[in-house]
């Protein structure tokens, strides 16, 4: 797909129009998260996505367009490359950021990645059984310390319940941005999945800092 794909969205928030806007703005950010893992959308799921943003099609249906598109397509390429990934696990991205309903729960986190990533890795949803590392350019080749798999449940429960018990009653804008930074980074850290980690962790912060009232 071309360079270009966030302008492209773009006109439709120039537009000005409330229901466009937030569904051109879900697209962009499901669209930008497959980029941060270094996968590809197609010209195909722009077109598609410009569909819903218009209204002629509602992302349920979308979202089925996408799935019939690579069921009835035998490209291997766009396989191997992640392109059909990246395709299926953005309309899924785009349609969990239209529903309002959410539940600060490590399972509400394990909920996203297996509703995101079904049918694309084997054990969608599941906590990983293994320890993982990775080597980051950003680290000069190390890796980030992971979570140690038995480590993971208790993690989990540990984080959540200390930020359950914050509150972020008369903090000022830059100290709440900290705190919200802090908690990214250590939940995120866990990886409590094999893959998908990043954009399930997205996905899950937005839709709680969406409940807690913030402009996202």
């Amino acid at each position: 797909m071309s360079n270009n794909w966030y302008e492209d969205l773009n006109e439709y928030i120039k537009l000005g129009e409330p229901k466009p806007e937030e569904k051109t703005v879900a697209w962009q950010t499901a669209i930008g998260l497959q980029a941060v893992d270094g996968l590809t959308t197609s010209e195909y799921l722009l077109e598609t996505a410009k569909e819903n943003i218009e209204g002629k099609i509602t992302i349920k249906e979308a979202n089925a367009r996408i799935s019939n598109y690579y069921e009835e397509r035998s490209d291997k390429h766009a396989i191997e490359t992640g392109t059909k990934e990246a395709d299926i696990v953005a309309g899924r991205i785009t349609a969990l950021l239209a529903e309002k309903a959410f539940s600060f729960t490590p399972a509400a986190w394990m909920s996203i990645h297996r509703y995101l990533f079904k049918d694309v890795f084997m054990h969608a949803g599941e906590i990983r059984t293994y320890n993982i590392s990775k080597n980051e350019w950003v680290l000069n080749g190390k890796s980030v310390f992971y979570a140690s798999y038995d480590s993971i449940p208790m993690t989990m429960e540990y984080d959540f319940k200390t930020e359950a018990a914050f509150s972020y009653k008369n903090l000022s804008r830059d100290a709440i941005n900290r705190h919200l930074a802090q908690f990214t980074c250590d939940i995120w850290q866990i990886h409590p999945f094999g893959e998908g980690n990043t954009r399930s962790t997205a996905v899950f912060l937005i839709k709680y800092l969406s409940s807690l009232g913030y402009s996202i």
